[in-house]
């Protein structure tokens, strides 16, 4: 009787032990996982940000030295006058080289990749950016087999593509948060005017 009172003490430092080795276990989780989509978030951030410099200032790499926007040239007019499948190929025929589209889409990828690499306002970029992907997606239109001419469309896939993915990882850079880590979400989340308007965040 006296040994199992000596030892009657251990088991609940054990417990305790336990606990605290799985509460430090979970927060290496967490914090693993944060940073993995502040890296994501940076990553996509910076694919919006370079097109956006790169159709600015002709870089040489989707766009030529001499044809860009700087140059008085269309950024969104090539892609929109080659779109060759979907109902609504007229439609953004007709969108091509209008100077309201092409600040819209430019204003775009600036906002989409300033909001991303800052982590502020990822709501609003979850929402346009998702809009603007939308928009995209029906201009390739990857359920067509075929193009207007015959040829082979080449889509892979008939629903899923590239700017499907973009626009859920947008939704799930925002509803997690990810703009605290690497980011200025938590002081952007602070001021009155967002405190006061959650869908700012």
């Amino acid at each position: 009787m006296a040994t199992q009172h000596a030892h009657a003490p251990l088991a609940p430092r054990r417990i305790t032990l336990r606990r605290t080795v799985v509460r430090q276990s979970a927060t290496r989780t967490v914090s693993a996982a944060a940073v993995a989509l502040a890296t994501v978030r940076i990553a996509l951030g910076a694919l919006f940000l370079w097109a956006f410099l790169d159709k600015t200032l002709g870089l040489g790499y989707s766009t030529a030295d001499g044809r860009a926007w700087v140059d008085g040239a269309s950024p969104a007019k090539g892609f929109l006058s080659h779109v060759a499948a979907g109902p609504f190929r007229g439609t953004f025929h007709a969108m091509a080289g209008q100077t309201w589209v092409d600040w819209l889409f430019m204003l775009s990828l600036l906002g989409l990749g300033l909001a991303l690499i800052g982590g502020i306002g990822l709501r609003i970029a979850a929402a346009g950016g998702t809009a603007l992907l939308a928009l995209m997606w029906a201009a390739e239109w990857p359920p067509a087999r075929h193009l207007a001419d015959g040829s082979a469309s080449g889509s892979t896939n008939p629903l899923l593509d590239y700017h499907v993915l973009y626009a859920l990882v947008l939704v799930l850079l925002a509803v997690t948060g990810s703009g605290t880590t690497w980011g200025l979400g938590r002081r952007w989340a602070a001021l009155p005017l967002v405190r006061d308007h959650a869908w700012l965040r």
